[in-house]
């Protein structure tokens, strides 16, 4: 398991792992509001944050991709979900921050359960305006 920044050159690995990742985490949600999210996601969020890759070989499998202390995404190539990618992710980051906050739609259960199981805590709840689903804030802290 390798992890490392993420190149420019990576970009539309990323926006697919994360597109694919997207419509069966939130089969909820109307997929073509992903698909129109994808211009954004490569030429906005991706280059906005601090991305970090996690790779086998020298297949990218994964990201977390970071903006401040909040966690903007992490996502793993449906291929390899439930292989401790998402974990080693994780726990890379927060051997880097001392805090981190993030948002995870309520119906998201697998994700809401994976952060409790890794220290987050539940701070409040709110509406996603742009798709009118419940999401929690999140946040864990070192210590």
């Amino acid at each position: 398991m390798n992890i490392r920044l993420s190149k420019k050159t990576e970009v539309n690995k990323l926006v697919e792992i994360w597109y694919e990742g997207s419509l069966i985490a939130h089969d909820f949600i109307d997929k073509d509001y992903w698909k129109s999210q994808q211009t954004e996601m490569k030429e906005k969020y991706l280059p906005m944050s601090e991305t970090y890759v996690i790779s086998n070989d020298n297949d990218v499998v994964g990201f977390v991709s970071m903006v401040n202390n909040y966690l903007a995404a992490l996502f793993i190539d449906v291929k390899h979900q439930g292989e401790g990618y998402g974990k080693g992710l994780l726990n890379f980051i927060k051997r880097r921050r001392e805090n981190i906050q993030l948002n995870v739609y309520k119906k998201n259960n697998k994700a809401v359960n994976f952060y409790l199981e890794n220290g987050f805590v539940i701070e409040n709840e709110s509406l996603d305006e742009q798709t009118g689903e419940e999401e929690f804030l999140m946040g864990w802290e070192k210590g």
